[in-house]
């Protein structure tokens, strides 16, 4: 690294972690209740009702990846059915489809959103299609009337990945609420984190019990209720299950982080649209603004480095940002750019030539809600510099 120490660089995806973070996760050891306990299932009441559901509608898990698996079983697709899906997200997306005993089919996405085109979609349906799972890229909510649309027209289970979407909304309604599921992640890099964590959130009680008691071994109890001071409790296995469940230490950070999140996506609203305004001089591709009537969960900011206009490669550009003490991500080289789906389905990038040309172009700077004005300002300066 060049002219700077490992304090001085920017961490990409640092999450914002304040004190009452810190003393829930101490009182948590105190208590001696570190498994899932009191702690998820009060994490699991605030998601809800930030999103406006019951809380049986929710269940905890470890990761968004359990959480898309367990949608997936708990729809009760037919083995091998398609689910589509785009080109344009992280291997988790694809890898839960497989993992579920379902078909991967790739619809390309829409060059200014970057997310799902419903275009694609419906040119993608097969009759053994039977679901869609669109990706909430970056925050920017999916043109969900138009999936939803396609869906009903062809008796198709939607499942929302979130991941990126815990703030995003579509005309007033909030993502993760459209489809038969939603699916969210509290990685470290995400708008609300637990280190590792996810939620589901169902429409359906039936489908979303059936999901609980699939995230811990198909018992049809979980460990709280079985030792709480209320007494033992037998349980059964009614299924068999995974070991998906999520823990009070996690949810003692998310109790805290989730206290705070319109505060944090207000500030990474304001570090989006600063960026917005240093790069509208340079000769990149800025994202697109939010539609009118959405909200954007400000999750990525991404820059488009086309080497014909920028005179540098995009993997220049992130080595000389390293060089420079600051850590900058890639969102998302395309699915079949990837050797694993290649050798498996026959893939070639080519085929999604949107998601391949974003995919080999794009680079995600710094947003998280910890970072000052002064680190905003250096990074402005650096993109200026190393585009200059």
């Amino acid at each position: 690294m060049t002219g700077t120490t490992a304090r001085d660089y920017i961490v990409f995806g640092s999450p914002a972690l304040g004190e009452e973070e810190m003393a829930e996760v101490v009182a948590c050891l105190r208590s001696g209740w570190i498994g899932t306990g009191p702690r998820v299932a009060r994490f699991e009441a605030d998601f809800a009702n930030y999103k406006g559901v019951a809380a049986a509608q929710v269940a905890a898990v470890n990761s968004c990846t359990a959480a898309l698996h367990i949608a997936m079983t708990a729809a009760g697709l037919d083995p091998g059915a398609e689910v589509i899906t785009t080109p344009l997200t992280f291997c988790a997306t694809v890898n839960a489809i497989l993992h579920a005993g379902l078909t991967p089919v790739l619809a390309d996405v829409d060059p200014a959103t970057q997310c799902i085109d419903p275009a694609a979609i419906e040119a993608a349906i097969t009759p053994r299609t039977q679901a869609i799972l669109p990706v909430h890229f970056a925050g920017r909510p999916c043109e969900m009337d138009a999936i939803m649309a396609i869906a009903h027209r062809h008796g198709l289970a939607v499942i929302e990945d979130c991941a990126h979407a815990i703030e995003t909304e579509y005309k007033g309604r909030k993502a993760g609420t459209f489809g038969d599921f939603g699916c969210f992640s509290f990685y470290v890099t995400k708008n609300v984190v637990t280190g590792e964590g996810g939620m589901i959130l169902g429409r359906a009680l039936e489908r979303i019990a059936r999901a609980r008691i699939l995230a811990l071994h198909g018992m049809s109890k979980d460990a709280w209720h079985r030792f709480s001071d209320k007494g033992y409790r037998h349980y059964q296995v009614v299924e068999c299950g995974f070991k998906y469940n999520m823990t009070d230490l996690q949810a003692a950070l998310g109790i805290h982080q989730l206290a705070r999140v319109e505060a944090n996506w207000l500030r990474r609203k304001e570090i989006w649209s600063t960026y917005q305004q240093a790069f509208a001089e340079l000769p990149v591709e800025r994202p697109a603004e939010p539609a009118g009537d959405t909200r954007h969960a400000y999750h990525l900011y991404t820059l488009r480095i086309d080497p014909r206009r920028c005179g540098i490669e995009r993997d220049v550009f992130l080595q000389r940002m390293h060089e420079a003490g600051i850590g900058t991500g890639v969102h998302y080289l395309s699915i079949p750019e990837h050797p694993y789906y290649r050798q498996r389905f026959g893939w070639r990038p080519e085929q999604w030539p949107n998601a391949m040309q974003i995919g080999r172009e794009t680079v995600s700077l710094p947003l998280s809600a910890k970072l000052g004005s002064t680190d905003i300002a250096r990074i402005a300066r650096t993109v200026t510099e190393v585009l200059a």
